[in-house]
């Protein structure tokens, strides 16, 4: 194939982990950032631009990785340019925002695809598959917890500018939860925080999100920013009323083969040297996805079901009171 020009913008976290994987697979990339542009170039590769328009001008597609509050605009205008868009998730901050970003990129006749990489983590893919091919009969009960440091940027911890906990770190079990148990269609939700904060914000952070799904299955989704030596671990525990079938973590570390490079890490995402890097999974699937039609496990579609969901359990959190949620078409 000829080469494949991707425009980066953003050089905060996730861009370590996106950048590399579109290296990976033979990419030429762009990179655009208000913000440390030259120095993520220079770990990774790449090369740096000057410009939104001169990014635009020059990618086939556009790799959207910085902070929420300006994910509409950047996929508006990747859409109007006519470049297909990845976007790191959450897709935005409401329903009404990712709806319009889906009609623009259907109006221009390009993509669009949220960076919801959990479902490229090996043991959540076999956890799926195990609820899809019947192997563990009729879902009952799901449970997730995810617990990290906080991050350290400011702006996560303002509700309006991220959605909290919820919208940003608890996003991938809810959208998880959904993909195993189907739509949800009442959420209730509560968060607590700490009184620790000295210069920062107060933690820890808790919230617990429980999900009625259509199906009559309960998910239970815990999420935990905590303090800077807090390591980060996940836990899933599906119950089907033909079996169970349980992951954490801690007690299955990934690996490393093969000589591929891992991925570096923070308290709040994860190093992930397993034989292919879940993120170079997940840029792969859309980078065919772009070029040869077939489409990826997940949608813009699941993206804006992920921001209701989100959306919904902080309305419950406001309120006290538990909602209920529409399900999207």
């Amino acid at each position: 194939m000829s080469p494949y020009t991707v425009g980066l913008i953003g050089a905060g976290g996730i861009a370590h982990a996106h950048l590399p994987a579109w290296l990976q697979l033979g990419a030429d990339v762009v990179v655009h950032s208000l913000v440390g542009a030259p120095e993520l170039v220079a770990e990774h590769g790449g090369r740096v631009v000057d410009s939104l328009e001169e990014l635009l001008a020059l990618s086939d597609a556009v790799d959207v990785c910085t902070p929420t509050p300006t994910h509409r605009d950047l996929v508006l205008a990747a859409a109007a340019a006519g470049r297909h868009v990845v976007c790191e998730k959450p897709l935005a901050l409401t329903v009404d925002d990712v709806t319009a970003m889906i009609d623009a990129c259907a109006a221009a006749g390009v993509s669009l695809y949220p960076g919801h990489v959990v479902r490229y983590f090996p043991a959540y893919a076999a956890m799926h598959d195990a609820v899809a091919d019947g192997t563990l009969g009729a879902l009952a009960v799901q449970r997730f917890q995810r617990i990290g440091a906080a991050p350290r940027m400011a702006w996560f911890h303002d509700d309006e500018q991220s959605g909290g906990i919820v919208m940003d770190q608890m996003i991938h079990d809810l959208d998880f939860a959904r993909w195993t148990a189907g739509e949800v269609v009442r959420v209730h939700a509560t968060r607590t925080t700490g009184s620790e904060g000295g210069d920062g914000p107060a933690l820890p952070v808790t919230a617990q999100v429980i999900l009625t799904h259509r199906s009559g299955a309960i998910s239970y989704v815990t999420g935990t920013w905590g303090h800077a030596d807090v390591t980060f671990q996940t836990r899933f525990e599906v119950v089907g009323d033909q079996g169970l079938l349980q992951h954490d973590s801690a007690d299955h570390q990934p690996f490393s083969a093969n000589g591929l490079p891992a991925v570096a890490g923070s308290g709040y995402r994860p190093t992930v040297p397993y034989s292919e890097s879940p993120y170079l999974s997940e840029i792969r699937e859309f980078h065919r996805a772009f070029r040869e039609g077939v489409e990826p496990r997940v949608s813009a579609l699941d993206g804006r079901a992920a921001v209701a969901i989100a959306a919904a359990a902080n309305a419950s959190i406001r309120s006290g009171s538990a909602v209920d949620l529409e399900v999207l078409s």
